[in-house]
């Protein structure tokens, strides 16, 4: 089983989003606890070891540490934001 660790400004994204999107988010986060590169998840090109999910209009955008078995999620933005601050 993995951790599951947030940046500070995951809070920040995770305010902005409605309530049905943000139990849809909050249950990837869970689902990243057990499989942490599931087959809906995708390798983002140009940028080491970053994954992201789909969530809606939502992106969640992650890092995989197998060593220390930890999820850390970067960043939960709208799709039209998610990779401006990468």
């Amino acid at each position: 089983m993995y951790a599951v660790i947030y940046e500070k400004r995951v809070c920040k994204d995770l305010d902005v989003i409605g309530v049905n999107d943000l139990r849809r988010v909050l249950d990837i986060f869970e689902e990243l606890k057990q499989i942490p590169i599931p087959v809906k998840s995708k390798k983002l090109s140009g940028h080491a070891g970053l994954y992201r999910i789909r969530q809606g209009d939502y992106r969640v955008v992650y890092i995989v540490d197998h060593k220390l078995k930890e999820v850390k999620i970067i960043l939960v933005r709208h799709r039209k934001d998610s990779y401006r601050y990468l």
